[in-house]
């Protein structure tokens, strides 16, 4: 396939520019059903009049289907996207990206979807349903799937469905709430998920970071003891990497702490870690729920975090954080290549 479409790039460059502009508009269609023309320009840089000269195209087709509430994906167009996604991915070089950057971080395994979730939240959405696919092959009996907060993991419950016929699974925060809009409050996220997949959630009433006294007087509560039990015992994680000063920022860091991130060139920060360029943890929150050294005995953990923004942060975690899992995208990978 990589030969053909080589040839095909030297003989009809113009045959897949348009391909590449046409899936792209089908799957946002897709994400954001029923969807209008001015949603999807947003989402695909496109004007308006380009969309909806790419929209008639696909309608005349059959792909999709224009209603009063907006426009939908038909059978036919979403089987063509399913199709597709593999050739797109070798398309775009997706594949020789995924092989590099397996190579430059300690990730076992590694899946880099096109585009840049900075510029379109399309690109956020195919990455939280990269891991709802995931997590359907591995899940087994009883499992519990501890997640951390964050609008990446947001996009996964977006687009969570049931994982098996029989639920028999349970979602978990994987550490208390920091203070940030309740949308993407681990809490909030765990229980869409539940909802979603039919699964079910408890939830963790702790606030992050906590002082010393406060932890040690919440951690022996019964009820909070309990849930905390269950979140160290997941054998499923999913969680997202921050950019160190956003997430200082986003905790209400005190002055003088967000002075040690600046004066340790904190890079990225990911379960209340702060990590520098090469991976050395320059300050640690107190917090309650999963700590970095549990990693090391989940049995998966799934990471999902991209945009070009995140490549460093990214690149400064996996220095010594564990995964068997990244789910990235295209322009996070190729900034972490050129670190």
């Amino acid at each position: 396939m990589r030969e053909l479409i080589e040839l095909q790039k030297l003989l009809l460059p113009d045959l897949l520019d348009v391909m590449e502009q046409r899936y792209s508009v089908l799957n946002s269609v897709d994400l954001f059903q029923p969807v209008g023309r001015r949603t999807l320009a947003e989402n695909t840089g496109l004007t308006e009049r380009g969309v909806r000269s790419e929209i008639d195209f696909l309608q005349k087709q059959g792909l999709v289907q224009i209603t009063s509430r907006g426009m939908f994906i038909s059978k036919e167009g979403k089987l063509l996207l399913e199709r597709m996604a593999g050739f797109i991915s070798e398309l775009k070089g997706l594949h020789v990206l995924e092989s590099q950057l397996k190579d430059k971080l300690n990730v076992g395994n590694i899946l880099i979807l096109p585009g840049n979730s900075d510029q379109y939240d399309w690109v956020k959405q195919e990455m939280g349903k990269a891991c709802v696919s995931y997590l359907k092959e591995i899940l087994k009996n009883q499992s519990t799937i501890a997640v951390t907060g964050g609008t990446t993991m947001a996009a996964v419950a977006q687009v969570m469905h049931p994982l098996r016929k029989d639920p028999d699974y349970i979602f978990v925060p994987a550490r208390g709430g920091i203070g940030e809009k309740v949308e993407n409050q681990a809490n909030t996220i765990v229980a869409e998920m539940a909802g979603k997949s039919k699964g079910e959630y408890r939830l963790l009433y702790v606030p992050d970071p906590l002082s010393e006294s406060a932890y040690n007087s919440i951690i022996n509560e019964p009820s909070v003891s309990d849930i905390l039990a269950q979140i160290k015992g997941a054998n499923i994680v999913l969680h997202g990497i921050g950019d160190a000063m956003t997430m200082a920022d986003r905790r209400k860091t005190t002055e003088a702490v967000s002075a040690v991130l600046i004066k340790n060139k904190a890079i990225s920060e990911a379960f209340g870690y702060y990590f520098d360029a090469e991976g050395n943890v320059v300050h640690k929150v107190r917090t309650a729920g999963i700590q970095l050294d549990d990693l090391q005995t989940v049995e998966n953990v799934i990471t999902i975090a991209g945009g070009k923004s995140k490549g460093k942060a990214i690149a400064s975690y996996f220095k010594q954080g564990k995964s068997n899992l990244l789910i990235t995208d295209e322009a996070a990978a190729k900034e972490i290549l050129d670190i």
